[in-house]
């Protein structure tokens, strides 16, 4: 059976299964047992007091500060910037489950149809533009470029480049033919829309084309480099149901074997430079897409290495850009170091130039510390001759060094300062020392940012004291809670409660747990949890089930909480009806507020 997601049920259960909420959590979450709990710093949000809370026991997390929950499915989508079926694909990968979606078969949604129709399309796009590129004239000047930069025909069947003419409808006739439904191949960003709204364009003429994978392999879109002059230089697929530029990573897929074994990732800016390392025998290579590093791509790095070495161009705008990255790799956990290049050369001219052993040995082997690198890169933006711009220098130095939380360190970094400058040892420590000192008093009481684990990308406000609830609320939670861990509970429920909950996630919820009942189903709050399909529901599902109340229950108890939930409608109809009567006694109507006082009984009676 499959989920409203086109995933079949047993594929989740067994990804959950496979998949312990403390091993996946404890991979980004420093995690410390507290009692039948394990808490830890939130990575969703800021925060110096753990909030982030793991049950083993229910597999499930939550964050009492930001109101994140779920179960490890869940938590993967959120650190990784993953859809469901992402998530579900990746953990079934790494745990060697088979997973077949089922998408387009008997049981899919048109919904499913449609995506399996888009990942079908890519797939022959992909081998035409590769085909037009090695077997036509057309392609002849496009083969030439590749190869004048240095890609043989190796390096262009590893990552099917392809070439797409310099016609306007090579690809929408090629479709059409196919039976391809345009309007979905126009939203998957294969073609585009004329202008007058009469037809489609191929979105990509005349120019060299990059396959573009998700992590499984499958084509997701494709990047064009333009032959000879125009704008853009390079163009994109539009963002679609398969492609976000800031959650895909180029040759992920390929790389992903490499990167596990070796827990590194070298980070480059171009498509280029990763097929140039990869000739050169660098597998762990990957690109993000002619955008900026974002949180989502780190994230995404994180789940599978511990480190990374930011391979960016060697000009200003370059080292620029790698500057940048270190606060958004190193916020994520990772032990980020910086490849420096020559005399301004990206890595793919580098490679051509100086050749694959000396890139290998040089620029990654030598590649620097983050601090190392910033050092560098502030040392550039002084003028050293002059004792004003020594002295500033000095000033700008110390507080990178200052904060580091290793006396050790420190002590490395400002002997190397000393040694630069001549400049005294003791006085560069004490100063250092005087600075770290300032900056502790001044520090606010957040997070430490200096704990690794804790990625602080998300600022709060203070925390807010608990609210008391409502006391039908507290009954709903409650029967909820119990209604979670035993099907007896729900089974009572149905019949003498059914869904006059009050509150219409309460109600939504209890019509879910007793679906869920009827196909025999065995509690378990994670398993359900991923049956909701509705994040909303979801993190109030996680919510109840971390409540920390006796999970004994007696049929008094539950009969106490709907008596709680049925009260509550008659409690606020009489408070109406009392509003009412007064406003008909100012009006002078008093036949009609003796009528409405002895509905007012009628309904205290009950």
């Amino acid at each position: 059976m499959s989920t409203g997601r086109g995933i079949p049920e047993e594929v989740i259960e067994a990804v959950l299964r496979q998949h312990d909420i403390v091993d996946t959590v404890g991979k980004h979450v420093h995690l410390t047992k507290q009692g039948k709990y394990m808490k830890g710093l939130c990575p969703f949000h800021s925060e110096k007091t753990p909030s982030f809370t793991v049950t083993p026991e229910r597999q499930i997390f939550h964050c009492y500060g930001c109101g994140k929950g779920g179960n490890a499915i869940k938590f993967r989508m959120e650190i990784e910037g993953l859809t469901f079926p992402e998530a579900v694909r990746v953990m079934a990968e790494e745990a060697h489950i088979p997973f077949e979606d089922g998408m387009g078969g008997q049981g899919g949604s048109p919904r499913d149809m449609e995506l399996e129709q888009l990942l079908q399309a890519h797939e022959w796009t992909s081998k035409l533009y590769h085909y037009l590129l090695k077997n036509t004239e057309h392609g002849k000047p496009a083969l030439e470029y590749l190869r004048s930069r240095g890609i043989n025909d190796k390096a262009i069947d590893t990552f099917q480049i392809g070439y797409a003419p310099a016609r306007w409808d090579t690809l929408v006739q090629f479709l059409d033919k196919r039976s391809f439904d345009l309007k979905v191949m126009e939203k998957g960003g294969l073609i585009s829309s004329k202008q007058d709204g009469t037809g489609f364009v191929d979105r990509f003429r005349d120019r060299v084309i990059f396959p573009l994978h998700n992590r499984t392999g499958k084509v997701i879109a494709f990047a064009g480099r333009i032959l000879g002059d125009g704008q853009p230089k390079y163009l994109n697929s539009s963002e679609s149901r398969l492609f976000s530029k800031s959650r895909t990573l180029y040759n992920l897929h390929q790389a992903k074997t490499d990167i596990r074994k070796t827990r590194q990732f070298v980070l480059f800016e171009g498509y280029g430079d990763v097929i140039s390392a990869w000739d050169a025998g660098v597998h762990n290579g990957v690109a993000t897409m002619g955008t900026s590093l974002t949180e989502s791509h780190a994230n995404i790095m994180r789940s599978l290495a511990d480190e990374v070495i930011v391979c960016y161009d060697g000009d200003n705008a370059g080292q620029a850009a790698a500057l940048k990255s270190i606060s958004i790799l190193e916020g994520v956990g990772f032990n980020t170091k910086i490849a420096l290049l020559s005399d301004g050369l990206d890595p793919d001219e580098f490679i051509q130039k100086y050749g694959a052993e000396r890139f290998k040995s040089q620029v990654l082997d030598g590649a620097v510390t983050s601090v190392k690198f910033k050092l560098i890169y502030l040392k550039k933006n002084h003028i050293l001759l002059e004792e004003d711009g020594k002295i500033a220098y000095i000033k700008d130095a110390l507080e990178i060094i200052a904060p580091l939380p290793s006396p050790t360190e420190r002590e490395i970094y400002l002997q190397d300062l000393s040694a630069d400058l001549q400049v005294s040892y003791d006085s560069l420590k004490q100063e250092c020392n005087e600075l770290r000192q300032a900056m502790q008093k001044k520090a606010p009481a957040g997070d430490n940012k200096a704990k690794r684990w804790n990625n602080g990308r998300h600022k709060t406000g203070q925390a807010s004291m608990p609210t008391l609830l409502p006391a039908y609320q507290v009954a709903e939670r409650r029967l909820l809670f119990y209604m979670l861990q035993d099907e007896e509970v729900a089974q009572y429920v149905s019949k003498h409660l059914g869904d006059d909950f009050n509150i219409d996630d309460h109600a939504a919820i209890a019509a879910y747990l007793y679906a869920y009942y009827a196909q025999g189903k065995e509690p378990d709050a994670s398993r359900f949890v991923s049956s909701l399909e509705d994040d909303r529901l979801e993190k109030t599902v996680v919510a109840i089930a971390m409540m920390d109340i006796p999970r004994e229950w007696s049929f008094q108890e539950l009969d106490d909480c709907i008596r709680e939930i049925r009260r509550f409608p008659l409690v606020e109809q009489i408070k109406r009806k009392k509003e009412e009567m007064v406003s008909s006694e100012r009006a002078g109507d008093f036949i009609r507020a003796a009528q409405i006082a002895s509905e007012i009984i009628a309904l205290e009676r009950q």
